[in-house]
């Protein structure tokens, strides 16, 4: 029982470690891109594959970003005791749960179809470049972006096998939805990422100057989600749930600002969280009343 209780609480540190029940933010895109997809629920093969797929690549891209950035979280008094800066976890064990994470999300992509395997790659290549770009280029939000805008890529190709008709609305809106997002996070590490010579937008370009950027991101997600709508032939459901998501983001921008960055985790955590679930259950409420 004791060694038992050792591995349960060494899983639970891993676990905070890479925030895993933040998976929450890209899995309702990867089921948008599924249930587009089918026009409806699909089989339970098929969402099981995906909800394993999303939770192995999400697993190894953020178990590598703590790895490889572990001496600047533990220079960082915000992150210095972060699992592995604290010696709560060892690179060993770390790398352990990267490489584990990766063979399980490719093999759910192998057991979906071609499509979706010879993806792979580069969906999580992509996400683990991700966690290199802040060492040279201001524009790592934008690349964050890039990566988890696969996501509903990923979840129609899961369904269709290929690409035919995927609308590239939704991507592009979760592109620009998590570059907002990711830039006004960013200003929690601005000055260290100067004095670090990381490169960010609130770093390189100051904090009001990133807000500002995060709104305009904002703004086309948002335009780019109502377009989704009119390309995927949904009905005024998915419209609400478009509202919806855009009075979320008008309440981050007004409860966090450059002067007061005191409830960003609620901005970034709750809303975020809100954001992604509104948009996948407006979609799903329209698929369903489309038959009716």
């Amino acid at each position: 029982m004791g060694k038992q209780r050792v591995v349960l609480k060494k899983i639970a540190i891993l676990l905070e470690m890479i925030k895993f029940k933040l998976t929450i933010f890209a899995m309702p895109f990867a089921f948008m891109g599924a249930f587009l997809a089918a026009r409806g629920v699909p089989d339970i093969g098929t969402i099981l594959l995906v909800i394993l797929a999303m939770v192995g690549a999400r697993t190894c891209a953020m178990g590598f970003n703590r790895i490889v950035d572990a001496k600047f979280d533990k220079a960082n008094l915000r992150t210095a005791e972060r699992a592995i800066p604290s010696g709560a976890v060892s690179g060993l064990e770390a790398w352990i749960m990267v490489t584990g994470s990766a063979l399980l999300f490719f093999l759910a992509a192998w057991l979906l179809n071609p499509l979706t395997l010879k993806l792979a790659p580069f969906a999580l290549g992509l996400t683990l470049f991700y966690s290199l770009t802040k060492r040279f280029t201001l524009f790592c939000h934008l690349i964050l972006g890039v990566a988890l805008a696969f996501s509903p890529l990923g979840g129609w190709v899961a369904v269709q096998g290929s690409l035919t008709s995927f609308p590239w609305a939704l991507s592009a809106g979760v592109l620009f939805w998590v570059a907002g997002f990711d830039t006004v996070y960013g200003c929690l590490d601005a000055d260290f990422d100067r004095q670090a010579g990381l490169h960010s937008l609130p770093s390189c370009l100051g904090q009001r100057t990133a807000f500002r950027l995060a709104a305009v991101f904002h703004v086309f997600a948002i335009l780019l989600f109502v377009f989704t709508g009119v390309q995927a032939g949904l009905n005024c459901f998915y419209f609400i749930g478009v509202i919806l998501a855009a009075c979320a983001l008008f309440y981050q921008h007004w409860i966090v600002n450059p002067n007061d960055l005191s409830r960003i985790q609620v901005s970034f955590f709750s809303m975020n969280g809100f954001i992604s679930l509104a948009l996948f259950a407006a979609t799903w409420i329209s698929l369903l009343t489309e038959r009716m």
